[in-house]
């Protein structure tokens, strides 16, 4: 039995992985597929993939795209979620901050440097034609229960993440949206180490062909929507309206838009050179 480590954030686009587990459909074909939450996000799973911590990882396009750049041994084999991810930005339920306006030159709290959080707050920032040296600070909170704490204590001003991961936190009063900012691209990929590339494509063919198999009719699975909001604590009429905005694929992303991308994160300065369509993506 071959074991496989992969990674992602303990969300409601992450269902399918969890199922064909729960289903056992990988020790079907010899693979004993370890799954492993990063309640961090992006920037701990790219710090995992480094280090051989785990094998895969379902991840942020644009944060892997910078890590890959930055030297990180993986390539991007797959578009997961084909739709762009929605992003809320709250900041405390009794702030006085009720606009983007408002927020300003004030502290974003980003999970750590690098990640997804600190990425969108450039995405955002360059949106509303702030100025991205003088505009942007940056308070490291690690996760979202560290947001809730930094939001709360005043230690950081607003916090970019998941809005429908969010809402309950926005439900339960802590937290208050006053907008979104949708990634202006596919929004999650499966990144592989190359080592593993190499030595394990038989394996790797045969986990992606599972996931995708389930990605491919999970909208049609019986009462999805119940089984989403009992078990990531969401109102069902919210794991509706996100259903209804999320496409997952099963796909290559194309050269097309690994250029597009490259060249919003170059001009936002959070890549400081771009990559060759091989150097970032494998086709398996």
């Amino acid at each position: 039995m071959k074991k496989v480590n992969i990674g992602g954030v303990p969300e409601h686009f992450n269902l399918a992985w969890y199922l064909t587990l729960k289903n056992g459909e990988y020790k079907e074909e010899g693979i004993n597929l370890r799954w492993h939450d990063y309640h961090g996000g992006t920037g701990a799973m790219c710090k995992a993939l480094r280090s051989g911590e785990i094998d895969m990882a379902v991840i942020l396009t644009e944060g892997i795209i910078k890590d890959i750049i930055e030297g990180n041994p993986s390539k991007i084999v797959q578009t997961f979620v084909q739709s762009p991810l929605i992003w809320g930005i709250h900041v405390a339920a009794d702030s006085n901050f009720k606009t983007i306006e408002d927020i300003k030159g004030t502290r974003a709290a980003i999970s750590r440097y690098g990640s997804g959080s600190h990425l969108m707050a450039y995405i955002n920032a360059k949106k509303h034609g702030w100025n991205l040296e003088e505009d942007l600070n940056f308070e490291v909170i690690k996760n979202l229960d560290g947001a809730i704490r930094g939001l709360t204590e005043e230690r950081a001003d607003y916090f970019m993440w998941e809005k429908f991961t969010t809402k309950p936190i926005v439900d339960d009063g802590i937290f208050r949206r006053i907008s979104n900012c949708p990634t202006p691209w596919p929004c999650f990929v499966i990144a592989v180490r190359e080592e593993f590339i190499e030595n394990s494509e038989d394996e790797l063919k045969a986990i992606l062909s599972i996931v995708n198999q389930t990605t491919e009719e999970f909208k049609s699975i019986p009462s999805i929507d119940k089984t989403i909001a009992n078990r990531y604590e969401q109102e069902l009429d919210d794991v509706q309206e996100w259903l209804s905005l999320t496409e997952w694929s099963q796909d290559v992303m194309d050269e097309t838009t690994i250029r597009n991308i490259q060249d919003q994160l170059y001009d936002l300065n959070i890549i400081n050179k771009k990559a060759s369509y091989s150097e970032l993506v494998k086709k398996i």
